[in-house]
């Protein structure tokens, strides 16, 4: 199901930060107890390959949210022990020391699965012994939601396990939305600050590719 254009699920989920505390999260009321925006993307599994290059890119660029008025929070259904113990590995052991923003920890799967990006495939029920088999991990895809100040989403990506995220698609997203919000404009494609935007309307498209016919 897609969630944009829609309120982000009002679900409580437990966290860990850099200094080993457990609390919860609703990242629903992040956004509107906050009036920021959220940037939420959820990776498939600690202690792995592309994950902690993600997670350390989201670190590098988190000064950049910040200006942005944005939060940025991790995901995965790995347990809040296991995110300390990754905290606690430095990079040159493929760790992810540093990195300062809150992890969820959806151990129980209760987000993940209401937002239907579990890699879960070919679920059987054996009528005989009463199990429930599926194919896959378990795990989330790459997914990433935008949430706006309301807890409304306004944009959502689902990377496959082997493909890495681009930061800096997710700061123009932001930046482009808040034009949105403050101008009233719209963005056309390939759309950055400081670029020409355009009125919803067809005098305003006609301008646009008018002025940019090349």
């Amino acid at each position: 199901m897609a969630f944009v254009g829609k309120k982000f699920p009002n679900l409580s989920v437990n966290a860990m930060n850099e200094l080993g505390d457990t609390f919860k999260i609703n990242v629903l009321e992040e956004a509107k107890n906050n009036n920021k925006k959220v940037l939420l993307f959820w990776y498939p599994k600690d202690f792995t390959f592309v994950c902690p290059t993600e997670l350390h890119a989201f670190q590098a660029a988190l000064g950049e949210f910040e200006k942005r008025n944005t939060i940025v929070i991790g995901a995965s259904c790995d347990t809040a022990e296991v995110h300390f113990a990754w905290l606690s590995t430095s990079k040159d052991n493929g760790g992810i020391e540093g990195v300062t923003y809150p992890i969820l920890a959806d151990s129980n799967r209760n987000l993940a699965s209401t937002l239907g990006i579990l890699d879960i495939t070919n679920e059987q029920y054996d009528d005989e012994t009463g199990v429930v088999t599926v194919e896959g991990d378990n795990v989330t895809y790459r997914a990433t939601y935008l949430i706006d100040e309301e807890g409304t989403v306004f944009h959502e990506g689902i990377n496959h396990m082997p493909l890495g995220r681009n930061v800096n698609e997710y700061l123009r997203l932001v930046d482009a939305y808040t034009h949105v919000q403050e101008k009233g404009e719209v963005c056309p494609a390939n759309w950055e600050e400081g670029k020409d935007a355009m009125s919803a309307n067809r005098a305003g498209v006609a301008n646009y590719l008018s002025a940019h016919a090349n």
